[in-house]
């Protein structure tokens, strides 16, 4: 398991040269370093050192819990990534040999006011190189999106550049070879004060739980899949859509063979608090409506993203754990976070880095 996380700092500096920086500043002024890069899954794998399943800390030298006998995943098997305004966590579930999902969370200021972004990927599981796909499409998309807010760019054509940036990427990867290209599919979220931004392709899934007077909750994306289709068509329920062969097969994707798949765009403004839930398929499949998801997230996901986020990933593993598993939890609006680049950090990068994950398109 991987964490990674921001913490307090009385005086921050430049982790490459020590000069003094500002809370808010984006780059050093001195030698240009970024200060707040996104924290992007795969980037610092380490072998875990509790249970994912049961956070049991005894672990054995080949890798078994000796509290629930589990095999205790490395790498990017299980990845928590807490940045403070937003936290994200990823697991590669009980029947899966690897993690094809990914995810980058980042923050920001924007006009003075903080921001906070994330991408999930799911690498779509025919396809060639699904995991290695997901990866390069949350490092690809994430640089954009975080230029943009930087750069005060309209939101919703910065989430359309970082598909398209995610789309290059893909295409990137692809070589001759049997199977489908390296495809994803893709869900990002920007949260400012005002509004939610959200882009998406396929079937990962944004939802939205209000707090307190304003408990709503619901839905944000549409699935582009063929079960996506028969619901939006009204010739079946859900329900029976699901349950329909080739359900999860995704209709719109981000790879070398999408075909130039215009990917939605949608701008949401919350009535009051709340949180935005970003996820792939390995939780929804076990909870898809919005009101259930909602009562195993809050309230506690408003103070707590990523205790929440670690509670939803061990309800998708309790319930089956069929597929892989990502959660980010953002709360709304979002908050400043605590600087990240403590003074004893001279010399040493800032740890930034985390995971994420994919469930496949078929169980």
């Amino acid at each position: 398991m991987t964490t990674a996380g921001a913490g307090p700092a009385a005086h921050a500096v430049c982790p490459s040269c020590g000069h003094a920086v500002g809370a808010a500043d984006n780059f050093c002024e001195a030698c240009r370093t970024e200060l707040a890069p996104a924290a992007v899954s795969g980037d610092a794998p380490v072998a875990a050192r509790e249970c994912a399943f049961c956070h049991a800390a005894r672990i054995t030298e080949d890798g078994y819990c000796e509290s629930c006998g589990r095999k205790v995943g490395s790498g990017r098997d299980h990845v928590e990534l807490d940045l403070g305004p937003l936290a994200g966590v990823t697991d590669k579930g009980l029947r899966h040999a690897r993690n094809e999902d990914a995810m980058a969370l980042a923050t920001a200021e924007r006009g003075g006011s903080p921001v906070a972004l994330a991408v999930v990927c799911d690498g779509v599981s025919s396809s060639r190189r699904p995991d290695e796909a997901s990866l390069a499409a949350v490092h690809a998309a994430v640089r954009v999106l975080l230029a943009g807010v930087r750069e005060g760019a309209d939101l919703a054509g910065a989430s359309r550049s970082a598909v398209a940036a995610a789309q290059e990427a893909l295409t990137g990867l692809d070589e001759p070879g049997p199977g489908d290209p390296p495809s994803a599919t893709f869900v990002s979220g920007v949260l400012t004060r005002e509004a939610v931004t959200l882009c998406w392709l396929g079937d990962s899934r944004a939802y939205w739980f209000g707090a307190g007077p304003y408990a709503e909750a619901r839905r944000l994306t549409t699935d582009d899949s063929l079960a996506g289709e028969l619901i939006e068509s009204g010739l079946v329920s859900e329900a029976d859509a699901m349950a329909l062969p080739g359900a999860h097969v995704v209709t719109a994707w981000v790879g070398a063979d999408a075909g130039g798949t215009a990917p939605h765009v949608s701008t949401f403004e919350p009535p009051g608090p709340g949180v935005l839930l970003l996820c792939s398929d390995g939780l929804w499949n076990y909870r898809p409506g919005a009101a259930e998801l909602a009562g195993l997230a809050m309230p506690a996901a408003m103070t707590d993203p990523l205790g929440t986020a670690r509670a939803l990933v061990r309800f998708a593993l309790e319930a089956g754990g069929m597929d892989n598993v990502t959660v980010v939890l953002a709360p709304f609006p979002p908050t400043a976070p605590a600087p990240r680049i403590p003074a004893a950090a001279v010399g040493d990068k800032p740890a930034a880095f985390a995971t994420e994950e994919k469930p496949a398109d078929e169980f």
